[in-house]
């Protein structure tokens, strides 16, 4: 399985739609046709005008939507269909439906409300539903396969809005990027929007951090209207094929969350651990370690999300004695995962495979299942464990052979 086309998006002064689409643009993807997908949005009237403008210097695409004034508010149901009846390519009509999905469901947590009640107001116009479905046609022209972004600058100050004065950054925008490094900027000035935060977060999911290792093949700048005295408005698009990433396996952000006890009986600590899993740690663990003085103690540590950090911690706060945890950013290279369930005698029990380019790596029966099982059953746990494991490599090779049937 190839790697295939990485893009990073370098958020020098934020992000916004129109910025992205520009810069896709300036990185090669071609007005004509983008505008050809973009008419099966069946607005009439509807045209992309691209400039070559100077910001601080650099030569940047800047990008304006020409289409007949509307006042529509549209809800997220409405923007669905439009987006279903559009007929886009079905990878471009998926990025741009979960960059709506984002939205509606920020804005509902941002107003209290069901996503599917959402009126996106500002975002519903004709402008933002151009700088969606046109990033993400201008991403099949250039046939991107995977996204990352830098943290984002985020500045401070207020704002007026469909719902009246609103707080900047936008409510809507803080809901998106929950879990992604972000910075603080001096000034009012709004560096990343809800419709390029939702885009943002909808390519690049949780891949935020440097540039990743990559062969650079094509480079390109999007404008922002504004002037800014402390940096270029521009947002830059890098692309090219990923240089060190072998498999096309995500890597992606966690946290170590752990704390060191020399004052708490063994089955506690493993009750704490127990508690962390509960509050939503991916794994827990314990280790024994010698403390000062010679003291014996245990490392109990946790790997979360970091949206899952905070509780965790609580977690290990709570159901242990320690005084403090400790805290470290990490990354983890994933497999692809499936769930499928094999049936012994009857009784269900769920296998988990790990795939790395296009191979199961890996295959585990699901330890609670198989204790089920084999209860109800009468027969040793490892027996059917094993027998769960035999069945779906019989399952595996069914398929395989099935598929390379002429």
């Amino acid at each position: 399985m190839s790697p295939g086309r990485l893009l990073y998006i370098d958020a020098i002064a934020g992000v916004a739609g129109d910025m992205l689409f520009g810069a896709l643009i300036d990185a090669g993807a071609s007005v004509e046709g983008v505008c050809a997908g973009l008419d099966r949005l069946g607005v009439d009237g509807l045209e992309v005008a691209t400039e070559r403008v100077q910001r601080h210097g650099l030569s940047a695409t800047a990008l304006r939507v020409l289409a007949p004034d509307e006042h529509a508010h549209r809800d997220w149901a409405t923007v669905r269909e439009l987006l279903d009846l559009a007929r886009l390519p079905s990878r471009a009509h998926a990025r741009a439906r979960e960059t709506f999905r984002r939205l509606a469901e920020a804005e509902g947590r941002v107003h209290g409300i069901e996503p599917e009640r959402v009126q996106f107001h500002e975002v519903g116009a004709i402008d933002a539903l151009v700088d969606v479905c046109g990033v993400a046609l201008a991403l099949e022209e250039l046939e991107i396969d995977r996204a990352a972004c830098s943290p984002l600058p985020l500045g401070r100050g207020l704002s007026s809005a469909a719902h009246g004065v609103l707080p900047l950054p936008a409510p809507a925008t803080v809901e998106l990027l929950r879990g992604a490094p972000v910075y603080g900027v001096d000034g009012d000035f709004e560096f990343v929007t809800p419709t390029g935060a939702a885009l943002v977060r909808a390519l690049a999911g949780e891949a935020f951090g440097p540039v990743p290792e990559l062969v650079l093949d094509s480079v390109g700048y999007g404008a922002g209207a504004a002037e800014l005295a402390d940096r270029p408005n521009v947002v830059r698009v890098l692309l090219g094929t990923p240089a060190a990433d072998r498999w096309a396996m995500p890597r992606r952000r966690a946290v170590l969350v752990e704390c060191t006890l020399d004052d708490i009986p063994g089955e506690l600590v493993v009750d704490a651990a127990r508690a962390c899993i509960a509050a939503g740690a991916l794994d827990a663990w314990v280790a024994p370690v010698q403390m000062k003085k010679g003291r014996p103690g245990f490392v109990l540590t946790a790997i979360a999300r970091p949206e899952a950090e905070c509780p965790v911690a609580e977690a290990m706060l709570r159901h242990s004695t320690t005084l403090g945890v400790r805290t470290t950013q990490v990354s983890r290279w994933e497999l692809e995962r499936e769930r499928r369930t094999v049936a012994i005698d009857g009784q269900p029990v769920a296998v988990k495979l790990g795939w790395l380019d296009g191979e199961v790596v890996n295959l585990a029966p699901e330890h609670e299942d198989v204790v089920q099982a084999a209860a109800a059953l009468g027969r040793p746990t490892k027996g059917v464990w094993a027998q769960a494991w035999a069945a779906a490599e019989r399952e595996l090779g069914q398929s395989r052979r099935t598929t390379d049937d002429p």
